[in-house]
C-alpha cells in the first residue's frame, strides 16, 4: 500500500514542480508596468467624472464605466496568460476569418460620430471592434511570418503578408477610422523588419507608398481628413475650427508647469473647453494636472513595458513568440508617439487613444489580450526541454 502510494504522489510531485518552472518566467515587471498605467488612467476618468459634475459612482459615470472594463480587461489578462498560446497558431485561420467578419459588422450595423461606423454595440456596451482586431492582426502575421523566418527575402513573402493586412487595413479605413488604419500599417512594417524581410524590397514598398500618397490625399482622404491632418502646421490660422483642439491641448499642456495644479483642479478639465478629453486628449488634461513630472513618470512607464515587451520576444525560443512581441510593441508605441505628438502639436490629429489612460473599453480589453498573450508565451518558453 505504502508502495502504491509513494508512485502515485510522483505524478502529482513532478506536476507541481513543472508548474512551479513555468510560472517562474512570468513577467512580474511588465505586469506591474501595465498596471501603474491603468492607474493613472483610472485616475483621469476619475477627474473627468469628479469635474463633470456627476458623480463618481453613477451608472452612466465614466469611473465607474473605468472600473468595469478593467475589471474585464484584469480577467482577459489572466485566460489569456493560462491559456496556452501554441493553439493560436492553429487557429491562426479561423482567427482571421474572425477578424474580417467583425470588421463587416461594424460596417454593417455600426454606429459611431457623424455618420462614421465604428462602434457595435454590445449588452447595452460600446465595442470597438477595429481595436480587438489589431491583435487578430499581430497573431496572423506573426504565424505568418514566424513560419517562414529565413525565407523571407523575396518580393513574394511580403506581398503576401501585404495581402493579409490589407483586407483588414481598408475595412478600417472604410468606417472611416484613418487613425486605426496606420496603426494596422505600423504593426505590419515593425513584423516584417523584425522577422528578417528584405530591407531592400522593404524600401522599395516604402517609396512607393510615397509615391501614392497623392493618390490617397486626392481620392481616398475626405475633406474634414484633410484638414485634421494639417491643421497641426498652424492651428491659429482656424483657431475656431480644426485648429481648436490642438490649441485648447497646448494651452492646457503649458498651464501644468513642473508639478501640475492637482488631479481634479485643471481648468480646461472643468470648463469642458477641450473636447474629448476622455479619449483622443485625454495626455493634455493629465499633463495639466499632474504636470511636467507626472508627464515624464507617465512617459517612462511606457519605455519600460515596452522594454519588457521586447524582452520577451527577445527570449522567445519560439519565431511566432517573437514577432508577436514586435507587433504589440509596434502597436503600444505607435499609438504612444502620434497621440502624445498630436497634442504637444508635432503629429497630426487623428483619433488614436492613448494605451492605457484614453477612456475606452476595447481598447483595454485588447491590450490586456495582448499582454496575456505575451505572458503566455513567457511562462512556456521552457516547454520544449522538458
Amino acid at each position: 500500500m505504502s508502495i502504491v502510494s509513494a508512485r502515485s504522489s510522483r505524478p502529482n510531485r513532478w506536476t507541481a514542480a513543472r508548474v512551479s518552472v513555468v510560472w517562474r518566467n512570468f513577467d512580474l515587471q511588465l505586469t506591474t508596468y501595465a498596471a501603474l498605467l491603468l492607474s493613472f488612467g483610472l485616475a483621469m476618468a476619475y477627474s473627468n467624472t469628479a469635474t463633470s459634475g456627476a458623480g463618481v459612482f453613477e451608472g452612466s459615470s465614466v469611473f465607474l464605466r473605468a472600473l468595469m472594463w478593467t475589471a474585464i480587461a484584469v480577467a482577459v489578462f489572466l485566460v489569456a496568460t493560462t491559456f496556452d498560446y501554441h493553439w493560436l497558431k492553429t487557429f491562426a485561420w479561423p482567427l482571421y476569418l474572425v477578424q474580417l467578419g467583425l470588421l463587416a459588422v461594424t460596417l454593417a450595423i455600426g454606429g459611431g460620430v457623424g455618420g462614421t461606423s465604428r462602434w457595435v454595440s454590445v449588452f447595452g456596451l460600446q465595442f470597438q471592434f477595429s481595436e480587438l482586431a489589431k491583435v487578430l492582426m499581430i497573431v496572423v502575421l506573426a504565424n505568418y511570418l514566424g513560419s517562414r523566418v529565413g525565407r523571407l527575402g523575396s518580393l513574394w513573402a511580403l506581398i503576401g503578408a501585404g495581402i493579409l493586412a490589407g483586407p483588414p487595413f481598408v475595412l478600417v479605413l472604410l468606417q472611416p477610422d484613418l487613425g486605426t488604419a496606420l496603426v494596422f500599417g505600423a504593426i505590419l512594417v515593425a513584423t516584417l523588419f523584425m522577422s528578417g524581410a528584405s530591407l531592400r524590397w522593404l524600401g522599395i514598398l516604402a517609396a512607393s507608398a510615397v509615391a501614392a500618397f497623392p493618390f490617397v490625399w486626392t481620392y481616398v482622404l475626405a475633406d474634414y481628413q484633410k484638414a485634421r491632418l494639417t491643421a497641426f502646421l498652424n492651428p491659429l490660422a482656424d483657431i475656431q475650427g480644426t485648429g481648436y483642439q490642438l490649441y485648447q491641448a497646448q494651452i492646457a499642456v503649458g498651464a501644468g508647469g513642473w508639478f501640475g495644479v492637482g488631479l481634479t483642479n485643471g481648468t480646461q478639465n472643468a470648463l469642458g473647453l477641450l473636447p474629448v478629453q476622455d479619449t483622443d486628449f485625454v495626455f493634455a488634461i493629465l499633463a495639466e494636472e499632474l504636470g511636467f513630472i507626472g508627464a515624464v513618470v507617465v512617459l517612462g512607464l511606457f519605455v519600460a513595458l515596452l522594454w519588457r515587451v521586447l524582452v520577451a520576444g527577445w527570449r522567445s525560443k519560439d519565431p511566432f513568440g517573437t514577432v508577436f512581441a514586435c507587433g504589440v510593441a509596434a502597436m503600444l508605441l505607435f499609438q504612444l508617439f502620434v497621440n502624445v505628438g498630436m497634442v504637444i502639436g508635432i503629429m497630426p490629429i487623428t483619433g488614436i487613444p492613448l494605451p492605457f489612460i484614453s477612456h475606452g473599453g476595447a481598447s483595454l480589453i485588447s491590450i490586456a489580450l495582448a499582454l496575456g498573450i505575451l505572458q503566455s508565451i513567457n511562462i512556456r518558453q521552457g516547454r520544449a526541454e522538458w
